[in-house]
């Protein structure tokens, strides 16, 4: 007999274990962890054009760019202890334990991570900026995301980095933001 995968689509190698699907992204949790440890940041990406009420499709990620200063990376640090953050891994669905502080955080410049309420990015220098956090922070609205408030880049802002990122899912949402900032700036 051959082995099929959980949903019965098709063989998978013998001793494998079908991956589970992530948990289900409930951003509300993750950002209300960042805030009750300080952590300066700014959402960005498809979830911030989303609360914007931008028409696009749903996000499985939350994307973020915090400070990167010693002291806000070591806030970060022990945010993500608390929410139990592993790195995101496409052979361990439920992410490999890493170890961190400030120092190690600020040693890359973007984190796929995974906790028990989803999947989230930190990207310290995403496409299309140079001191990232500043310059997102200066033009970022403050928004409500289920009852917490939060930072949430402009749709200039968002447009800008996935202009500059220029992936084939970032391309396909351009449009609509361009037509959604369009109307939403001639109300």
């Amino acid at each position: 007999m051959t082995p099929r995968s959980r949903n019965g689509e098709g063989p998978r190698q013998p001793g494998t274990v079908p991956p589970d699907p992530p948990p289900e992204l409930v951003a509300e949790a993750i950002l209300s962890v960042l805030n009750r440890h300080g952590v300066r940041y700014v959402v960005i990406g498809a979830f911030a054009a989303i609360a914007q009420q931008a028409p696009i499709p749903p996000t499985r990620d939350i994307d973020l760019t915090p400070e990167n200063s010693r002291v806000n990376l070591n806030r970060l640090s022990a945010a993500l202890t608390e929410l139990g953050a592993r790195i995101r891994t496409e052979s361990v669905p439920e992410g490999v334990p890493f170890a961190h502080d400030g120092a190690s955080l600020k040693s890359a410049v973007a984190w796929n991570l995974i906790c028990a309420y989803g999947e989230f990015d930190l990207s310290l220098q995403p496409s299309g900026f140079t001191n990232a956090y500043e310059e997102l922070s200066a033009h970022a609205l403050l928004l409500r995301v289920g009852g917490v408030e939060v930072q949430v880049a402009s749709l200039d802002d968002v447009i800008r980095s996935k202009e500059a990122t220029g992936r084939a899912k970032d391309l396909r949402v351009l449009p609509i933001l361009h037509r959604f900032r369009s109307a939403t700036t001639t109300e």
